[in-house]
């Protein structure tokens, strides 16, 4: 895990410093960034879904699955992802809690589910995504993120999943939540709480446990270690991209 880290620092650093942070100054630049970063927050389920089909057992009739601790640890964030609570106690996926927190910022979350839905075969989702009505950037996101699923190793897929996606959530969110708690609260209240959410989820829990997933699944398999240092390094490229995306967007709107 030390290896990947470490050959992962230069674009995680990118990453953290990325512009786009400094040009969110108004709602309309929140609601830009909402409506693209949604596509960012439903794909990541099928990242974890695939996790917890290959690695637990949900086979009828059941059998018990090669390795119990790796079984406990994702679907241990599978049900923090799937059903944490939200503000008001219900239970809830971190999906469903951000659709709900950007309908406050007028961002039209019917068209969003009428693309997903769209969604629906595996095999086809690749050419399914280029014909969606969003934005390229979104597209090549969504593209890769199906295309690790479809490739089906395992240990990219953690890879993905653990320094893609978990272990940046603090970094990534932080700054954004300094700029939206300066702003007007009373519509982005249930946004604050996301963002806060997955600080306190991700940065204290799901991002260790995942890192102790991956560790499992490389273990001293050189092979396995330096595919997942690639999956990872692609995977924070396309956020990267998905960030310059959406930075041009909003500076275009201004």
């Amino acid at each position: 895990m030390d290896k990947i880290a470490q050959n992962l620092e230069p674009l995680k650093s990118k990453l953290k410093n990325h512009n786009l942070y400094k040009i969110i100054n108004t709602p309309e630049d929140l609601k830009i960034f909402c409506e693209s970063h949604v596509f960012a927050v439903w794909d990541f389920m099928s990242l974890l879904k695939k996790l917890q089909i290959e690695l637990t057992s949900i086979n009828i009739p059941w059998m018990p699955s090669n390795n119990s601790e790796v079984s406990k640890l994702i679907n241990e964030i599978v049900a923090g992802e799937e059903t944490d609570e939200n503000q008001d106690g219900s239970a809830t996926s971190h999906y469903e809690m951000y659709i709900n927190a950007i309908k406050d910022i007028d961002v039209d979350t019917n068209l969003i589910s009428n693309q997903i839905s769209s969604l629906n075969d595996i095999n086809t989702i690749t050419d399914d995504i280029k014909k969606l009505n969003i934005d390229d950037y979104i597209k090549e996101f969504l593209i890769f993120t199906f295309g690790i699923i479809n490739d089906d190793k395992i240990h990219e897929i953690a890879s993905v999943f653990t320094f893609g996606r978990e272990d940046l959530i603090p970094d990534m969110f932080i700054p954004l939540l300094e700029k939206i708690n300066s702003s007007d609260k009373t519509r982005i209240d249930k946004l604050i709480y996301y963002f806060k959410r997955h600080i306190e989820v991700d940065g204290d829990m799901h991002g260790p446990m995942a890192m102790k997933m991956l560790s499992f699944l490389c273990g001293d398999d050189e092979v396995k270690i330096n595919e997942s240092i690639k999956a990872s390094e692609d995977a924070l490229r396309v956020r990267i991209a998905l960030w310059d995306g959406i930075e041009k967007k909003i500076l275009n709107n201004k």
